[in-house]
């Protein structure tokens, strides 16, 4: 089971008043409230958008101290409810981890993992500066970022009892379901065989597991950004870096274009990564992500349109996704 269709943004939109006032919030409200500081309240609340698997609110909270914020993340479809302990669970083990090192995450306030407390699974956290961005313009230097980024997260030294859980695949051969409407079936037949072998061998290492631009924060201007913030980590597996490039290549190539996707995993090595020297191997990686978004790749667009990319239609998706998987054919095969 995996969440890489859901986009955890942190994008502002308007403010909801007592949006944890309504009917089934009064409990995870109550919740909230008791985990903060002597005399502090709940001044506003702010619905974040661009948000697929869970919900994500900004608390604003006001106090003797000042004015502070926090991110309230919560389950409430039904599919995620039941995975939340694992999820949320995760998630909060690996805040805590990364609290020591040069990664920046947010800092685990609370967590109820079960409702135990709350109405709906949720977990609390401090809030990140910086913005999603995800248009065209000053993309190519972004990616630079994001690669360097990634390096990093693949280089944090965990010991055994921190490790997190092996990767679980997003894709199956004999699950992948080609677009209705798809004009090339010979190809997505070439794509599905890519994947009908054992995994390739490789050296493990710290997986964010859903690393891509919708999952990164950035501030400053267009032409000098930096990341100020890496988000949703409840996917955070053990696993071969190649994965972790893929994904955000399959992502880029959805974004940016073709070219943008399949330059990523040179960025990734020009930062200092390492790949699997294979061609085989880094074919099956990348084709394995790839599958994951079929038959529909729109689904990851819908927070994205929220986020202003409008273009980004069915059609283009899926013209997108089939012109990467053709490309990395071209490439590796």
């Amino acid at each position: 089971m995996g969440t890489h269709e859901g986009i955890e943004c942190i994008e502002g939109v308007d403010g909801t008043g007592a949006d944890l006032d309504g009917p089934g919030w009064a409990a995870t409200r109550s919740w909230v409230e008791r985990g903060l500081s002597e005399g502090e309240r709940i001044e506003r609340v702010v619905r974040l958008r661009g948000g697929w698997t869970s919900e994500m609110r900004r608390l604003d909270l006001h106090g003797p101290e000042g004015r502070r914020s926090l991110v309230l993340r919560t389950f409430t479809k039904p599919f995620f409810i039941r995975h939340a302990e694992g999820l949320l669970s995760r998630e909060a083990s690996v805040l805590g981890l990364l609290g020591d090192t040069d990664v920046p995450a947010a800092t685990l306030v609370a967590v109820d993992a079960t409702a135990r407390y709350g109405d709906h699974p949720s977990l609390l956290m401090s809030l990140l500066p910086g913005t999603v961005r995800l248009d065209d313009q000053g993309a190519d230097v972004r990616a630079g970022l994001l690669a360097d980024q990634l390096v990093r997260i693949h280089g944090l030294r965990v010991s055994s009892g921190q490790r997190p859980r092996t990767y679980e695949p997003w894709a199956a051969a004999e699950r992948v379901t080609p677009p209705a409407d798809t004009e090339q079936p010979k190809l997505w037949e070439r794509a599905v065989d890519v994947i009908r072998r054992e995994p390739p061998a490789y050296q493990g290492c710290f997986l964010h597991r859903d690393f891509h631009p919708g999952n990164v924060l950035f501030t400053g201007t267009a032409d000098d950004p930096r990341i100020s913030g890496v988000v949703d980590w409840v996917e955070t597996s053990w696993g071969p870096a190649d994965l972790d490039v893929a994904h955000c290549s399959t992502n880029l190539a959805l974004l940016h274009g073709v070219p943008e996707g399949l330059r990523f995993a040179d960025r990734y090595v020009a930062a200092g990564g390492t790949l699997a020297e294979d061609r085989g191997a880094r074919l099956y990686w990348r084709m394995l992500d790839a599958l994951g978004f079929a038959p529909d790749a729109e689904k990851v667009a819908v927070p994205w349109r929220e986020l202003n990319r409008v273009d980004l239609t069915a059609p283009v998706l899926t013209q997108r996704l089939e012109g990467y998987m053709e490309s990395l054919l071209d490439a590796y095969a």
